[in-house]
């Protein structure tokens, strides 16, 4: 062969035939698709957690909806008032659960240790269930005044010892009903 018909092989020169650069690693490119890839797994577990359904996180005081809202009948209004007059149904303060409990089963320990944190002003930390970005703007309220009822969305929480996210709250879900019951599906309503 002569020297005019040997391809030149001069490192990072791309030969004619294309293909990478004769001479250059190739580990730089498997490591930025592994980097995409790790990414690209990161964000659906993210996801996955942002928009949790099935079993429902414990609280520092057990509490059944099963008990509650199914066997005594007690309806969502008794405790989550705020429901029907702003944008949050919101965890009710202490004083409610009080409202039957300074009378019923008081020695019971977790109701004793509600009562303690009573007197003394301290909040329970509950850990959140349902969950919604800040830049979505969702009202109680007004769906409640459309006759939408809170199994549609929680599920039916006559049934949940431990309250879990029944559905995804994800924007598929929302424009689904919003089309199916004919009102607006304009981006600016939820998102603000």
């Amino acid at each position: 062969m002569t020297p005019a018909a040997r391809p030149d092989r001069t490192p990072g020169k791309v030969p004619e035939e294309g293909g990478p650069p004769r001479g250059m690693p190739l580990w730089p490119s498997a490591v930025a698709a592994a980097v995409v890839v790790c990414a690209a797994l990161a964000a659906l577990v993210y996801l996955d957690r942002l928009y949790p359904v099935g079993l429902g996180p414990r609280q520092p005081i057990p509490f059944s909806h099963r008990v509650h809202a199914g066997i005594k009948h007690i309806s969502c209004f008794m405790c989550h008032d705020s429901a029907t007059r702003s944008s949050r149904a919101g965890i009710p303060p202490l004083q409610t659960c009080l409202l039957c409990h300074s009378r019923i089963i008081r020695t019971y320990p977790y109701i004793a240790r509600l009562r303690d944190l009573a007197a003394r002003n301290q909040p329970v930390v509950w850990q959140r269930v349902n969950w919604l970005p800040e830049f979505v703007y969702f009202d109680h309220s007004m769906h409640l005044r459309r006759g939408i009822d809170c199994s549609h969305c929680h599920g039916d929480i006559r049934q949940m010892d431990r309250v879990a996210g029944a559905v995804k709250f994800e924007m598929g879900f929302c424009i689904r009903c919003h089309k199916a019951n004919k009102v607006t599906h304009d981006c600016f309503v939820c998102h603000r």
